[in-house]
């Protein structure tokens, strides 16, 4: 394990927090695709529509989704969102991409925005979660595994999922398909520097942990408690150099011959369990 001697101001809490408790509101994140995206497939498109932070244009609903999902989707739709059109099977293959997977439901809007690193730190954890805790991905560009990444987020507690600028996945129909829903609870951020956002966090009171195959120490005896940033790096290349000196502990999770590393989305759920579930 490498550790710094760092100690968190106000005893391994952060500096500012909402009080516990407190319901999330809808996620929103900055930067985003310079134009709208097609949401697609059951969850992904309720979520949305029932979220109020989401500015939707059109939703298309095949014959046979407006017969089974008619009632949900009338329940979802927050105040401002557009009616629902029934279309015919061939819309959808002239609107998305070949093979898309859309259960016939798609959904246009304007990509989610306008969430800060600042306002992460200092928003109220969500209701019921055990511990502060926020993902950081190191350069993860498949958008199906941060979309599992999300979801794994949403499902044990975790705040927020932070990723560099550059070299990550944006918002997409693919991330949110994969998410199921989880987009609208859990802020995906973008920031402009990774060495300097592991830094701000760690002036708010977060330790950064770092998951390494080559650590000394698994995570189970590598936590120090309080607030945490869990940084992951991208498959085969692992955590950038910059990156690993930026945390204050490595650690990694046990595994076996002949499998020696887990997939990146699975790795982060099992660390999740370990730090929120257990």
């Amino acid at each position: 394990m490498v550790m710094s001697k760092r100690k968190p101001p106000h005893g391994n809490r952060p500096t500012r927090s909402g009080p516990r408790g407190t319901p999330a509101k809808p996620a929103r994140r900055s930067g985003g695709s310079p134009g709208p995206l097609w949401l697609y497939g059951v969850h992904p498109v309720l979520a949305a529509l029932a979220n109020p932070a989401r500015r939707c244009q059109r939703l298309l609903l095949s014959p046979e989704a407006t017969r089974r999902h008619g009632p949900a989707i009338a329940a979802a739709r927050a105040q401002g969102t557009p009616a629902p059109e029934t279309v015919a099977p061939h819309i959808f293959a002239e609107t998305l991409a070949a093979g898309t997977v859309h259960q016939g439901l798609a959904l246009l809007t304007e990509p989610l925005a306008g969430v800060t690193l600042a306002d992460i730190i200092v928003r109220a954890g969500r209701s019921g979660i055990k511990r502060r805790l926020i993902i950081v991905l190191d350069q993860v560009t498949d958008p199906h595994n941060v979309g599992a990444i999300l979801r794994s987020a949403a499902a044990f507690g975790a705040e927020a999922v932070l990723a560099p600028g550059h070299n990550a996945a944006p918002e997409s129909g693919a991330l949110a398909k994969a998410a199921s829903g989880a987009l609208e609870h859990v802020p995906y951020l973008q920031v402009g520097n990774l060495a300097r956002c592991l830094e701000e966090l760690k002036g708010a009171g977060f330790w950064c942990l770092g998951l390494a195959g080559d650590a000394e120490k698994t995570l189970a005896d590598s936590d120090p408690g309080g607030p945490l940033a869990l940084v992951l790096g991208a498959e085969g290349d692992g955590l950038r150099r910059l990156t690993r000196e930026g945390c204050d502990i490595l650690a990694r999770l046990p595994t076996h011959e002949p499998i020696s590393a887990l997939n990146v989305s699975t790795a982060t759920a099992v660390a999740l369990y370990q730090l929120l579930a257990v």
